[in-house]
């Protein structure tokens, strides 16, 4: 499992193009047949992602877990970009459309992922985050979500958040998992732009096509960085 470790702001201020893709862009996530993860050093978040084909993919545990099993003392949230799919979790299946989400508790031994069609492939984005507290497994289907409408067509950034895990939707210890989706015509997501000084955040773009990408601009507010990210990238 690669790790990716903590910038100071102070030393980001002098980092290049290179150095900045290198230190916060997560480009490879995605492989048909595998599933791959990185560690942050950012409140120990796990970023991962499963792209199930002609076989059913099973969660392994890895050494800088210093655990038994990857969710010993983790907790993991996961949503299908892609086509339908099941996450097997202790032996219980749960299938995945487009856009619907599982949460797994803390203590869960087995986990694993399949596209219910190889040729029409799931896509899971997966954040995993320590945990004290054991919460119950649960799916969300994207329309049983909260949602709501933020933004205008006149400023470019009218959109729909969707929210899955968090203290109104599926309970977690410490995990928040959340999409957005641009109405046509915006191009602005988060607006107004800020931060989070005691937060890390992942952004993580799907549904990008190949012609296109996204320009992610990040950092402090008088010393603003841009990454130039295509699909099924993710940001940290």
């Amino acid at each position: 499992m690669k790790q990716l470790y903590a910038v100071h702001p102070e030393d980001y201020k002098r980092y290049n193009t290179e150095s900045i893709r290198n230190n916060f862009l997560l480009e490879s996530l995605f492989e048909n047949g595998k599933i791959n993860f990185v560690y942050t050093h950012y409140d120990r978040m796990i970023v991962g992602g499963a792209m199930p084909t002609h076989t059913e993919m099973g969660l392994s545990n890895f050494p800088i877990l210093r655990a038994d099993y990857f969710l010993e003392r983790r907790e993991m949230g996961i949503i299908n970009v892609g086509g339908d799919g099941v996450v097997t979790v202790d032996g219980e299946k749960f299938t995945l459309s487009k856009l619907d989400c599982v949460y797994i508790g803390k203590g869960t031994q087995k986990v694993s992922f399949a596209s219910l069609n190889a040729s029409q492939s799931a896509v899971f984005y997966i954040l995993s985050a320590p945990a004290h507290a054991r919460y119950p497994t649960k799916l969300l289907q994207k329309n049983a979500t909260e949602s709501g409408t933020m933004g205008s067509l006149e400023t470019s950034n009218q959109r729909t958040i969707y929210r899955y895990i968090h203290k109104n939707g599926i309970q977690s210890c410490q995990l928040v998992m959340g999409l957005t989706i641009l109405d046509k015509g915006s191009v602005w997501n988060t607006m107004p732009a800020h931060t989070h000084d005691r937060r890390m955040e992942v952004y993580f773009y799907f549904d990008v096509p190949e012609s296109q990408a996204v320009f992610h601009y990040m950092g402090l507010p008088q010393e603003t960085r841009h990454i130039l990210m295509k699909n099924y990238q993710a940001v940290v």
